[in-house]
This record gives structure tokens, sequence and C-alpha cells, in this order.
């Protein structure tokens, strides 16, 4: 009886192993999701903490004059204190994700204050724009019980690849050197919104340019998911 239990266990991890291999679609629901791996030479671009007032004006005009869409990280309070920025998202259709309602490290929350966040969150930023279905948590932290709570909510823990620092301060060239010094097909790029990175939109603009140039496309997070295979 126990080895005959043992090779069903044994039987169904392997079928589970070989759907993740296969790009099948429960893959990217298993893990948190830093990067895609792919062949193909695809990007995404992230913009954490937003709205904002004037960042996210400028970085949307950017977008549409470049013909990118790109996932927005949105903070609750955020969405609250300025909707009509969140609207100005949504209705470009770029792809609004939940970020938290007021950037809470995963440390300073229990689990229930946690999901109380995640949920906050969520109502404000439904009240405008569609719900989201995925969830970066502030500063990248995040256990293994509160990634299970979140699918159980519908959502896909997003993290990233290439880290911009661009919410230190840094000048357009430092944020672009930094992304063409690392990128690779697949990765997900974290930028973004606030007083702190008003280098970030003309970055953009320069980093989109040259990573076409080497035969990059921009996709959303949730396209990029979609391009989720075997490695060659």
């Amino acid at each position: 009886m126990h080895r005959k239990t043992r090779f069903w266990s044994v039987f169904a991890v392997v079928g589970i192993m070989g759907m993740v291999l296969a790009g099948g679609s429960i893959s990217h629901t298993m893990q948190v999701i830093k990067k895609v791996p792919t062949t193909h030479k695809v990007v995404a671009l992230t913009f954490d903490d937003g709205p904002h007032p004037k960042i996210t004006p400028t970085l949307l005009a950017v977008l549409k004059e470049k013909d990118v869409k790109a996932t927005f990280f949105v903070l609750g309070e955020n969405a609250e204190k300025f909707p009509a920025a969140l609207k100005s998202i949504a209705d470009a259709g770029e792809e609004v994700a939940n970020h938290g309602y007021s950037h809470k490290f995963s440390r300073q929350l229990s689990d229930n204050d946690f999901i109380k966040d995640v949920s906050r969150a969520e109502e404000a930023i439904a009240r405008i724009a569609p719900r989201p279905t995925l969830y970066r948590p502030p500063g990248g932290g995040y256990t293994d019980r509160r990634v299970m709570d979140l699918k159980q909510r519908g959502y896909t823990t997003v993290l990233w690849t290439v880290d911009t620092r661009d919410w230190d301060g840094r000048s357009s060239n430092d944020i672009v050197n930094n992304v063409l010094s690392n990128v690779k097909p697949g990765d997900i790029v974290l930028l973004h919104e606030g007083d702190f990175a008003a280098a970030t939109p003309a970055a953009v603009a320069i980093i989109i340019d040259k990573l076409r140039e080497k035969g990059y496309s921009f996709v959303t997070v949730g396209q990029l998911l979609q391009y989720y295979e075997l490695r060659e």
C-alpha cells in the first residue's frame, strides 16, 4: 500500500514538473516571477509607486510616442489621491497592477494585515481601472505563505530582473546604461514614478530606442507570461 501511494505521489510530481517545463498554463502560477525564460527578445517595462500627477502624464506621453505598452504597479493610496492619473493609465491601455496600499514592507505586516493591505489597494484601483491580477510586494519581500495567499486571491506575484535604481536619484544616462548592460530576453525592468524619479521618463525614451536597435520588442508583464517556454 505504501509503495503504491509513493508511486502515485512521484507520478503526480513528475506530471506537474512536466507541465511547468512545457510552459503549461500552471507554470507561472507555481512560483514568483522574476523573468520569463524565452529565446524571444521581449522585455517588460514596469513602473512602481504611482500614479503621480507629474511623472505619470510624462511617462504616458513617451510610451504613446514610442507605441509601447507597460505595466504600472499602483499604490492604493496614490490611486485615491490621484484618480485622474490612474484613469489616464487605464485609458491609455496600459496594464494596471497592485503594489499594495501604502508601500509597507512585508516584514512590517502580519499575514492578516498583509492581505488587508492588498485588498484595500485592490478596492482603490478597481474603482477606476480593471481589477488587477498581478502583485508586486514593496521592496520585493515575500514569503511562501503570502505567495500562496495571493494565488488564492487570483494574483501572480511579480518581482524584477533589472533594477534601474532610478529611485536613488540617478541620472538618465545611469539608468539607461544600467538597463543596456544587464537586460536579456524575457527580463522585467524595474522603474518608478515619483518626485525622486524625475529622470525616468527621458531614460525610458532612450531605453526603448536603444533596445529596439538591438531587436527587442516591449510587452506588458501579462503578455510576457505568455512567452513561458523551454530554454533552447
